[in-house]
C-alpha cells in the first residue's frame, strides 16, 4: 500500500477531494472522526477528559461539549498538554488499528487538518495540500457553515502558513474553482499518479525517468530534494547517519536532468542491507544491476537514492 497524507487550512475544501478519493477507491482514515469517536459517550476517553476537566465539560445529552472544553483546555499550555496526553494516543492507537486493517493493495488516504503542524509530512510517500486564499475561506466558512468572520479569521491565522504547506506539499491542489472543478483537478492526480504509484510499490518497479536529459533550472529542486531527504531520514531510523541530496539538482540555478539525487549513509554493512529493505518497502524499488541504487515508484516526482557505508566503520564506502 501507499499512504498518502491529505490536507489543508479550515474552509479549503479537503473534505471535496478526500469524497473524491472515496469514489474511486480510497481506503479513508479521517483524523477528525478519528478525535471525535475516541471522546463518544460511553468511552474511556470521555471519561477522562471528565475527571480531568470537570463534568461542566457536557453537554445536556452526556456528549462532549467541545466550546466548554476549548474553554478550558486552551487557556495555557499546561492545560493543552493534559488534553493532548488524553486525546493524541487514543486517536494514534485507533489510526494504527485502521491501518493494519487496509488491503495490501490500497491507497490510505490519511486526512489530517495539523499534519502540516504536527511534523507529520515525512512519514506519508506523498503529500497532497488543498489551498484557497484566506479571504475565499472566509467567504465560505461564514456563508457556508454560519461562523463569525472574526472566529474564521482567527482560526485560519492559528494554523501553518501558506509557505510552511508549501514546503511539504507534493501535490498542490488550488481551490480557487469550483467544486466541481476542484474534484476533476483531484481525480486526475488519483488516475495519473496515485494509482501507478501504488502500482509501482506494490511491484517493486522504479517510475520512469529520464536522467539523459538536461532540463532548465528548476527553483523546486530544492524543495523537493528537502521533501525527499526528510523521508529518506524516516525509513534510514538508525540505520542511517546521514541523508543528502547530491547531485546538478543540489547546485541552484544550473541546468540538469530532471531527476532529485540523494545519497545516504548507513552505519556499516549490516545497515545498509536493512537499508535497502527499508527504502523497497517505503517506495525506493532497487534499480536493476545496480546493488546500491534505488529510484522512487513516485511517476510524479523521479528520483534516483544511492546508498554508501560511513567511511569511519572501517568498510568500502559502498555496500
Amino acid at each position: 500500500m501507499i499512504r498518502v497524507g491529505l490536507s489543508g487550512g479550515i474552509g479549503a475544501g479537503k473534505s471535496t477531494v478526500a469524497r473524491t478519493f472515496v469514489e474511486r477507491g480510497a481506503y479513508l482514515i479521517d483524523a477528525d472522526k478519528i478525535a471525535r469517536e475516541v471522546v463518544a459517550p460511553g468511552t474511556d476517553g470521555l471519561a477522562e477528559l471528565v475527571e480531568a476537566f470537570g463534568d461542566d465539560i457536557l453537554a445536556d445529552d452526556g456528549s462532549l461539549d467541545r466550546a466548554a472544553l476549548a474553554a478550558k483546555a486552551f487557556v495555557d499550555e499546561e492545560q493543552r498538554q493534559r488534553l493532548n496526553a488524553i486525546t493524541h494516543p487514543r486517536v494514534g492507537a485507533r489510526t494504527w488499528e485502521l491501518l493494519g486493517a487496509a488491503p495490501d493493495d490500497a491507497i490510505v488516504v490519511q486526512d489530517v487538518p495539523l499534519l502540516v503542524e504536527g511534523g507529520m509530512a515525512p512519514f506519508f510517500n506523498l503529500v497532497i495540500i488543498v489551498h484557497a486564499d484566506e479571504e475565499l475561506r472566509i467567504e465560505r466558512l461564514t456563508g457556508q457553515r454560519g461562523m463569525d468572520a472574526d472566529d474564521a479569521r482567527a482560526r485560519i491565522r492559528s494554523q501553518a502558513t501558506v509557505e510552511q504547506r508549501r514546503e511539504v506539499a507534493d501535490v498542490w491542489l488550488d481551490n480557487s474553482g469550483t467544486a466541481d472543478d476542484l474534484a476533476a483537478r483531484a481525480a486526475r492526480v488519483w488516475d495519473e499518479r496515485l494509482v501507478p504509484y501504488e502500482a509501482n510499490v506494490r511491484a517493486a518497479t522504479p517510475a520512469d525517468r529520464d536522467d539523459q536529459h538536461t532540463v532548465p533550472a528548476d527553483p523546486a529542486w530544492a524543495r523537493q530534494g528537502r521533501r525527499l531527504r526528510d523521508r529518506l531520514r524516516v525509513l534510514g531510523a538508525e540505520h542511517a547517519v546521514a541523508v543528502e541530496h547530491v547531485g546538478p539538482t543540489a547546485v541552484p540555478d544550473r541546468d540538469a536532468p530532471d531527476v532529485i539525487d540523494l545519497q545516504i549513509t548507513a552505519r556499516d554493512l549490516a545497515a545498509s542491507d536493512a537499508l535497502a529493505a527499508a527504502l523497497v518497502a517505503g517506495g525506493f524499488p532497487g534499480v536493476a544491476a545496480e546493488e546500491t541504487t534505488f529510484a522512487s515508484a513516485d511517476p510524479g516526482r523521479p528520483a534516483t537514492v544511492r546508498v554508501v557505508i560511513d567511511d569511519s566503520s572501517g568498510h568500502d564506502s559502498t555496500p
